[in-house]
């Protein structure tokens, strides 16, 4: 039996979360909703899922849809875009869907943002639920109702906020994971940590090995407790007017790093590489002392994420900064650490301040 959490909005309960090895369960889950078995599914993924899991939601949901459509973009944060929503657009209307019939965004961050972004906006609306595969995904961009995309390379610039009917989580999938791309999703678990729960930080730093060697005993612990710090502050603060902001520790100069490199390194290395930078600022401002700085930048190293890069341009990733679509009256709303498990955000950080934070990540030979 699959382990569930309920996720509310405007303080009424609004969709659950379930955690479940394989998709055979997603069949019963959508049943307790979907009473017109006339309604059609459309699963939207990109060319690396597609090939792995597509067949085995279509089957699941073959008995509850009357058709189910697959659109497949290529893989890649670079096809995060206008245009691929556009063809996705095409798609739906090609094939008749209407108010009455569901998305189902199957894959990563790209694919969930890209598809509830479509969702919210097709025909004004239609409903949508997240089958998330990657680590990153699961922790974090699945859940509080976040959609958009890219907009000349700035990170989510055009988006919605528009909540899914459901989020699956098969836990398996954690599997397949390239190395990479599921380190890059332990930036979020961490930054989780950091931000609100000091003895989850502990756990994690604890059980290092269990989840670098993804044992499926560990991940399912790391996985639920990062969804429920998730859900604590989403249920506070939606639509991101105060609280939720704390969940983008490291996203203002990571964001910058990844568009200044071309998106040439992963969402979460870039997190990576902004939470050690937001913990630099912190320990300059004398909010945590020099040691714990030190333990939270050496602490990404065993999970294989950077805390430095080579030559990065700090004149282009602090003019970057300033397109952050955190932008508060043409302040930066920055989020620093008071200590490990509390956060706060800060609309005061200087360009100064960011210019010696990123002049810290360059590349040094004792790095």
């Amino acid at each position: 039996m699959a382990e569930r959490m309920t996720v509310s909005y405007q303080k009424k309960p609004c969709y659950d979360i379930v955690f479940a090895r394989g998709f055979a369960e997603l069949t019963d889950e959508l049943a307790k909703e979907e009473k017109n078995r006339s309604r059609r599914v459309c699963i939207v993924t990109d060319s690396n899922v597609g090939p792995l899991y597509a067949a085995a939601v279509c089957e699941a949901l073959g008995g509850i849809f009357s058709v189910c459509e697959v659109f497949t973009f290529p893989a890649g944060e670079e096809n995060k875009t206008l245009e691929t929503v556009r063809r996705l657009y095409a798609f739906l209307i090609d094939r008749h869907f209407d108010r009455g019939d569901l998305l189902a965004a199957l894959g990563g961050g790209v694919t969930g943002d890209l598809t509830g972004f479509a969702a919210a906006t097709y025909l004004r609306g239609v409903d949508f639920i997240q089958l998330p595969t990657t680590l990153l995904a699961q922790v974090d961009s699945s859940i509080g109702g976040k959609t958009g995309v890219d907009f000349d390379a700035y990170k989510n610039m055009v988006g919605a906020f528009h909540m899914p009917k459901l989020v699956y989580m098969n836990l398996d999938t954690l599997q397949t994971l390239d190395a990479r791309q599921y380190f890059s999703g332990f930036a979020e678990v961490m930054k989780h940590g950091l931000i609100r729960d000091s003895r989850y930080y502990e756990w994690l730093v604890a059980h290092l090995y269990e989840i670098c060697d993804r044992d499926p005993d560990t991940l399912p612990e790391m996985v639920r407790r990062s969804c429920e710090i998730k859900r604590s502050v989403v249920e506070k603060d939606p639509t991101e007017q105060g609280e939720r902001a704390l969940l983008n520790l490291g996203h203002t100069v990571g964001h910058a790093i990844e568009k200044a490199r071309g998106f040439s390194m992963l969402h979460g290395e870039c997190v990576a590489l902004g939470c050690v930078a937001a913990a630099f600022i912190s320990w300059k401002r004398e909010l945590i002392p020099m040691e714990e700085y030190y333990e939270i930048r050496d602490m990404f190293v065993p999970f294989n994420l950077p805390i430095s890069a080579d030559a990065l341009d700090v004149e282009q990733i602090v003019s970057l900064t300033k397109s952050d679509k955190k932008m508060r009256a043409g302040r930066i709303r920055f989020v620093l650490l008071e200590r490990i498990g509390k956060a706060v955000l800060d609309d005061t950080v200087t360009e100064d301040e960011i210019r010696a934070a990123v002049e810290e990540l360059n590349f040094r030979e004792e790095d």
